[in-house]
Formats: C-alpha cells, structure tokens, sequence
C-alpha cells in the first residue's frame, strides 16, 4: 500500500506524523510504501525522515527543476530542469497517481494550495483522503 504523506511547509508537529507513521509501520508493515514530495520544510521534511528512521520503504517526487536523488522514483534525465511554478503542480499529480491514500498535513489556520492540490487530484482519481490539522 502507497501512502502519501504531504502538507504544508509551515507545519511544525513533528510528533504528530511521527506517531501517524509509527503506527502506519505497526499496522502495515513492509506492506506500507511512503510517498512524498521531498519539500526540504514542513510536513515532507517530517515524512521522509520518520519513514527512513522506521526503516520503511519511501518514495520522492520532488518537483523536476529540483535534483535528482536516491529516492526518486522518476528517472535521473527528468530533473535538473529549469524553475517552473508548474512543476510543483505536475509532481503533485504525481504523487496522487502513485498512492492509495493520500495524507495532508496542514496547521489550523493555514491555506496550502499545494497540500490542497494533490488532494483534489486524488479525489479526482477516487482515492482516499485524510486532512490532519
């Protein structure tokens, strides 16, 4: 099972996906793939790094004028572009295809038309959805 794990690069509660991956990892197993978006801030700095902490299997799209790295699952030809707002849209439709659920992550108070944007494309596509403030 993919699950996607994204959100906003304000959220701060690291124990709060901590505790929602850890219990991912109890409930799943090895059967449990972690999808991300790679963001350097908030809830996708959080994802990977509990994720590689548990030892779980984790995929990234970051999007493709960022670099190339070991946990991207596109081909190392597809990033290094040049900057494209776009981009951020492109991977995030990405990460929906990729995933059986999609996970957001974002504070009270706080607009995250990225979170937001893989979210309806994931509903678009009937998967599931979970918004966690």
């Amino acid at each position: 099972m993919n699950i996607a794990i994204v959100g906003s690069r304000r959220w701060t509660d690291k124990i709060k996906i901590k505790d929602f991956i850890f219990e991912l990892k109890n409930r799943y197993g090895d059967g449990v793939t972690i999808v991300s978006g790679g963001c350097k801030d908030g809830a996708d700095k959080y994802a990977k790094k509990y994720a590689l902490e548990f030892d779980m299997k984790y995929e990234e799209f970051p999007p493709t004028h960022d670099q190339y790295n070991m946990h991207c699952i596109l081909p190392e030809f597809k990033y290094g572009k040049s900057f494209a707002k776009w981009r951020y849209f492109e991977r995030n439709k990405k990460i929906a295809e990729r995933s059986d659920v999609v996970v957001g992550f974002i504070p009270d108070n706080v607009i995250s038309n990225g979170t937001m944007s893989t979210i309806d494309y994931a509903q678009k596509l009937n998967k599931k959805t979970l918004i966690i403030s």
